[in-house]
């Protein structure tokens, strides 16, 4: 008879959408937070590392896209105080976005081992224990050369596993210029959240589903979201929309099937970066 082992879950900050995938996102999972801009992503993050914070874990965030200073700003409108948190050393934001700034939490290189090195760097400085990661985003690591996220997100999850993390990584597409950079991350991912945009007679109405979690009898629906003053996102209901009016759009997946040939013509066994 085989007994298993009860699962450790971490909350979202989010009890609604908690609710969707069995109490929360099991502990040392990699989960992809995918979409276009505009979606919810980065609130979503934001809500997983203030319930970090009052979980009492140790909480990383990496901003690749806005300065420190505006996640501070973007918490602050939900009552979240990470400013106090960074200063009673329960958070470390790390800056990959302000260049002209440097100082100790800022990466000087826009590279998966810079960003691996600086990770670790944070953990040490936190302490050890329960860790959260976000990395918003990680399509800024292989913005130039897209056909490299599989390898690149193998390699920071093959790393930091080790570092007793439970990470949120975000990636996005963009459908203006028809580019997608979350196809690698995906793959690797134990979970995938997706996020999407769709007008409705003139009004723009924002949707998450659950595509992906492993170990976790999740919901399969989609949910709209609103983004509300001082409470942050918000799950309204589970929508009626057909799935292809959910999916990326054609050119979209286009792009992304060409990139994963180009990814597997380069994939060998092992990543050539060291985890030393």
């Amino acid at each position: 008879m085989s007994i298993s082992k009860a699962i450790e879950r971490l909350s979202t900050g989010i009890r609604k959408f908690d609710e969707l995938i069995e109490g929360g996102i099991p502990r040392g999972f990699f989960v992809s937070v995918v979409g276009e801009p505009g979606t919810g992503k980065t609130i979503f993050c934001i809500h997983y590392a203030n319930q970090g914070i009052i979980d009492g874990d140790r909480v990383i965030y990496v901003t690749t896209e806005e300065s420190r200073e505006s996640i501070i700003n973007q918490a602050s409108q939900f009552n979240f105080d990470f400013e106090k948190a960074v200063q009673d050393k329960k958070m470390i934001i790390i800056d990959a976005l302000m260049k002209e700034k440097l100082d100790e939490w800022s990466l000087f290189e826009l590279t998966v081992e810079e960003l691996v090195k600086k990770v670790i760097e944070a953990k040490k400085e936190l302490g050890y224990g329960r860790t959260r990661l976000i990395v918003d985003s990680m399509s800024a690591f292989w913005l130039d050369k897209p056909a490299m996220a599989r390898r690149m997100s193998y390699f920071v999850k093959r790393v930091l596993h080790k570092w007793d993390v439970t990470a949120l990584l975000v990636s996005q597409y963009a459908v203006t210029s028809d580019l997608s950079y979350g196809f690698g991350l995906e793959h690797v991912a134990d979970g995938i959240i997706r996020f999407k945009k769709v007008i409705m007679r003139g009004e723009l109405r924002r949707f998450v589903l659950i595509e992906k979690m492993r170990q976790t009898n999740h919901d399969l629906r989609a949910h709209e979201i609103r983004i509300l003053p001082g409470q942050g996102l918000v799950l309204v209901s589970p929508t009626e929309m057909r799935s292809q009016d959910l999916r990326m759009p054609p050119k979209v997946i286009k792009k992304m099937e060409e990139a994963k040939e180009k990814s597997r013509a380069q994939i060998t066994d092992e990543p050539e970066w060291s985890s030393e």
